[in-house]
């Protein structure tokens, strides 16, 4: 009896007291057969388990799929990034050594074939000298004289130039400068 209240498997036992449940087979006839209901009734109980594991296993395909999905994604977008930012970081690199190298329009950079520079495991750029040096013999047009920075050589004045006084400019100067005053 106390066997039947711990498990309900032993309800129907010999000796067990207990009513049973609906899932429980009725007592077996000869042979080892079962009535056509309860039969019935653990297919169904089959059917409705197996359609249960093949929704669960779809939903599972399912976000498995979306999540490669979002993976390559995410891959294709951060590949990306990392393509630009090298891009960028060649193009400075270029614009300085032209500028050492003497270019005087950086819209030159425009014109050459940035294929055989490549950014290296450390971060440095490859190949960037020699482009420009290439691009010096191509297009010499582009390149003034060699500099070591980017101001111009000759500084604009420190003192703005003088203005005229009146007593040193001629009658035609003098109206002229008046009439730009506003006076008559």
């Amino acid at each position: 009896m106390r066997l039947a209240k711990l498990f309900p498997l032993f309800e129907n036992e010999p000796g067990a007291a207990g009513g049973g449940s609906a899932a429980t087979p009725p007592a077996k006839a000869s042979n080892e057969t079962f009535s056509r209901e309860y039969v019935n009734e653990l297919r169904e109980e089959n059917k409705s388990w197996r359609l249960k594991h093949a929704d669960s296993e779809k939903l599972a395909n399912d976000y498995k799929t979306s999540a490669d999905k979002a993976t390559a994604d995410a891959k294709d977008v951060t590949t990306a990034a990392q393509s630009a930012a090298d891009a960028r970081v060649i193009r400075a690199e270029l614009k300085t050594v032209a500028l050492k190298a003497g270019m005087v329009d950086l819209d030159g950079l425009k014109l050459a074939d940035l294929t055989t520079v490549k950014l290296d495991d450390k971060g440095e750029v490859e190949g960037a000298d020699a482009l420009i040096e290439a691009l010096k013999k191509a297009k010499p047009y582009l390149f003034g004289a060699a500099g070591s920075s980017s101001t111009p050589s000759t500084p604009p004045a420190s003192t703005p130039p003088a203005a005229k006084s009146a007593r040193d400019m001629t009658a035609e100067e003098y109206a002229a400068a008046k009439k730009a005053k506003g006076y008559r």
